[in-house]
């Protein structure tokens, strides 16, 4: 039995250790109401405000302040009905390729110029074209490419002019297919480069080969000479990697793509086109370097055409309303070149992060180029082709694109694109 020096502090423990215990428990519950314990890294609060199961949790104001939206997804959607129809016509744009004005070629149905492209998850506003003038403002905007890339530019000429005059400035080449247009309201200028392959080439011709010649671990001089005058390129190809060709590294032959007789090893087009693209992008990478004054890169992806039947045996596209959404699938060719041309600017990006002021992006419009058939000249390539009657065979454009016409919504894509990088 131990001696009353031993006891006494047992019993004040005994008497006052209660008393703590009530007055902390109000003090706990308070804490734990206003600051709650962090939960576990495995709960799906944690999941959804951390950037890894590992990382401190952010609060809904912090991942709103350190991460901006991701863009919108524009390949996916359904063309809808619109009564406000397009900005500009035939008759009000004075630069439109006789071949593609389809309403002064008479057309006799209007509809398709009344659709507009609504994408799921977000809403693509009308073009502005003070807007896209303001952003493009003192600078060189340029076209490099086939056709495509020429039906896209004359559809941003067409919806600028109705804010500001271009004035043609510069005409070179045959067929005048190197072209420059300024736009004094705002000093830009706005050009195009006739090259279809982007890499050095040699087109088929009646008085030399019946095939193209393509280099291609060299590009086209005649458009990346310029390339330090040029603030941002528009890139557009694939049609013409379809003709005969015989392809070329350095001073070796790689092989051909249906050259009967010539006696080389036949390459499948979609490995070159991917070597064009290669050679396109790291030129450009190299030459900007880490010194440059920036530029900004856009391709373009493949546009589908919508022959019913050969294009060279009376193949026509005589349909007067898009597809419906589900009723078209992306397959095939037109898928395998839009894939190719998407994963090349990926790449490109990987290789260009050590050069800040150098920004790519794949406008992606194959998908909703193909739900448009309704949406190319077809015989109306030709002024009133059937002022005489129905001949047995008319020649149809089932590539390009009427204008106005669905290659407008490529150019509300490619503003939405600016503004985002402009921070808007």
């Amino acid at each position: 039995m131990g001696t009353l020096k031993d006891q006494q502090p047992l019993s004040f423990a005994k008497k006052f250790l209660p008393w703590t215990v009530y007055a902390l428990l109000p003090i706990a519950l308070f804490r734990l109401y206003f600051y709650p314990l962090p939960q576990s890294p495995t709960t799906p609060h944690n999941i959804l405000y951390s950037s890894s199961p590992y990382s401190p949790p952010f609060s809904q104001e912090e991942e709103s302040a350190n991460e901006s939206p991701p863009p919108c997804d524009y390949t996916k959607g359904k063309w809808v009905y619109d009564r406000i129809g397009p900005l500009y016509n035939g008759t009000t744009c004075g630069t439109i390729k006789e071949g593609q004005n389809c309403i002064s070629h008479g057309r006799p149905d209007m509809g398709y110029l009344n659709w507009r492209w609504k994408p799921k998850q977000c809403k693509l506003p009308r073009f502005d074209p003070h807007k896209f003038l303001q952003l493009l403002r003192d600078k060189h905007l340029a076209f490099v490419g086939d056709s495509m890339a020429w039906n896209q530019l004359e559809s941003l000429l067409c919806m600028l002019a109705t804010a500001s005059t271009p004035n043609l400035v510069y005409t070179n080449g045959q067929e005048n297919k190197f072209r420059r247009w300024y736009f004094a309201s705002h000093n830009i200028n706005v050009s195009v480069y006739w090259s279809p392959f982007l890499v050095k080439g040699v087109e088929k011709s009646n008085s030399g080969p019946n095939h193209n010649q393509l280099h291609l671990d060299s590009v086209d001089e005649k458009w990346a000479a310029d390339m330090r005058q040029i603030d941002m390129i528009v890139l557009s190809i694939g049609h013409w990697f379809l003709h005969p060709a015989v392809y070329f590294e350095g001073d070796s032959v790689l092989g051909c793509h249906y050259c009967p007789g010539l006696n080389h090893t036949e390459v499948e087009f979609y490995d070159v086109l991917r070597k064009a693209l290669k050679t396109t992008l790291k030129t450009i990478i190299e030459r900007n370097g880490p010194h440059g004054d920036g530029i900004d890169v856009i391709l373009t992806t493949f546009s589908p055409s919508h022959f019913e039947g050969d294009w060279d045996k009376a193949g026509a596209c005589s349909k007067t309303k898009p597809y419906k959404e589900k009723e078209k699938k992306l397959e095939g060719m037109d898928a395998e070149m839009r894939n190719i041309e998407v994963q090349e600017v990926e790449a490109a990006k990987a290789n260009a992060k050590k050069y800040g002021r150098l920004r790519l992006e794949a406008l992606d419009i194959t998908k909703l180029s193909l739900m448009r058939p309704d949406g190319h000249p077809g015989p109306y390539m030709h002024p009133f082709p059937f002022a005489n009657g129905v001949s047995d065979h008319v020649q149809n454009d089932c590539v390009h694109w009427c204008l106005p016409g669905p290659v407008d919504t490529w150019n509300e894509i490619l503003l939405e694109v600016m503004k985002r990088w402009n921070g808007q």
